[in-house]
């Protein structure tokens, strides 16, 4: 069997035939689509955080509203930190893929929001 090389569509070489060098990756826009979205998020995630402490402040004030105020606002900087961390590693030319720990920290951030947001209200 004879190994075909030709050039891609961009002009490179191919490693096999059809097959694209991996040295040779070319993300386009999706690194910036996704830091766009984790922007999109952390801009909603402010909204939400704003309107705790609204409602934390305009209710009448109780001891589970206040607890679970204060462990949003721990929850929302943390995913702050997580989704910062995720902006500044997709600004590189090879960004690297989201690291399991990492989402499981930003679903957990997600999660622990969705329970205090639900202890505020009830």
């Amino acid at each position: 069997m004879t190994e075909a090389r030709g050039a891609g569509a961009d002009g490179r070489e191919a490693g096999r035939a059809g097959t694209p060098d991996p040295e040779v990756r070319d993300p386009g826009l999706q690194p910036e689509r996704t830091r766009l979205a984790w922007r999109r998020t952390t801009l909603s995630w402010t909204v939400v955080a704003v309107l705790a402490v609204k409602l934390a402040l305009h209710d009448d004030t109780t001891a589970t509203g206040l607890t679970a105020l204060a462990l949003s606002a721990l929850v929302w900087i943390g995913f702050l930190a997580v989704a910062h961390r995720r902006i500044r590693s997709l600004s590189t030319a090879r960004p690297r893929p989201l690291s399991h720990r990492g989402a499981l920290l930003a679903a957990g951030c997600t999660i622990a929001l969705a329970a205090c947001g639900a202890a505020m209200i009830w």
